[in-house]
């Protein structure tokens, strides 16, 4: 898959479950999504859902997905795929497919996610999603598992956590204009650089989401290949149209 994010989390796996699988939970958290909804759907088949994100206060793109979800398996994890497709003019994104993985360990929850998609617009679109949107998509997609994280592990809502992430930016930014106001005009540039790069590299507050505290990367196994990062091919088999 092109994009691999994984978070621990210590708390249960119900808790977690729930609170990615259920669309008015999942909203709350995840950056990449405004809205959630599913579909109208018979019973036995995999469940479809809406999804929408606000690019702008008055323009949303949206699209639809197909989810169908292993909730018992027998080493006690569990799994769900889907396929995703907008047929937006704006989205980059044309389709799509991935799937979650809920893997307890211990005290601990491995909540990992692979995904991948395919651009549209042609090369223009394949240049802006390697140089712009794909960083971006896996930054947001990280940063919002630390977002649930912070919501399972000390009870912080998910509208805390943005709270606490737009003051902590605002005082690292604040800092470093502070600094370039303050230090003389001559001196100026070693002060605001050493100021910059703290505001960069000191650690995000215990209370603030952090993408930097997630796995970017699927683990190695000993077999030379990612076990966890592997798609659940039959599972998405499913999800293929009929």
């Amino acid at each position: 898959m092109g994009l691999y994010v994984e978070a621990r989390i210590r708390a249960g796996l119900d808790e977690v479950w729930d609170r990615s699988q259920l669309p008015d939970r999942h909203q709350r958290w995840d950056l990449r999504f405004s809205e959630i909804d599913y579909l109208p759907c018979a019973p036995g088949e995999p469940q479809r859902f809406r999804y929408a994100t606000r690019v702008l206060p008055l323009l949303r793109v949206d699209g639809t997905g197909v989810s169908a979800g292993e909730r018992n398996r027998p080493d006690g994890t569990r799994t769900s795929a889907l396929r995703f497709s907008s047929a937006h003019p704006l989205s980059l994104i044309e389709e799509g497919r991935g799937y979650w993985r809920y893997v307890p360990e211990g005290e601990e929850l491995r909540f990992l996610t692979g995904y991948d998609y395919r651009p549209r617009w042609g090369r223009f679109g394949r240049a802006v999603d390697r140089l712009f949107f794909r960083p971006l998509m896996g930054w947001a997609t990280a940063w919002s598992f630390d977002r649930l994280r912070l919501w399972c592990e000390r009870g912080i809502t998910p509208e805390r956590s943005l709270c606490h992430a737009l003051a902590e930016l605002f005082v690292r930014i604040a800092a470093v204009l502070v600094t370039a106001a303050v230090v003389p005009v001559a001196a100026a540039v070693g002060p605001v650089l050493a100021v910059a790069g703290a505001a960069l590299l000191l650690p995000p507050l215990p209370v603030t989401p952090a993408a930097r505290r997630c796995l970017r990367r699927p683990p190695e196994r000993a077999a030379g290949r990612s076990e966890s990062a592997a798609a659940p091919t039959a599972l998405l088999a499913t999800l293929e149209p009929s």
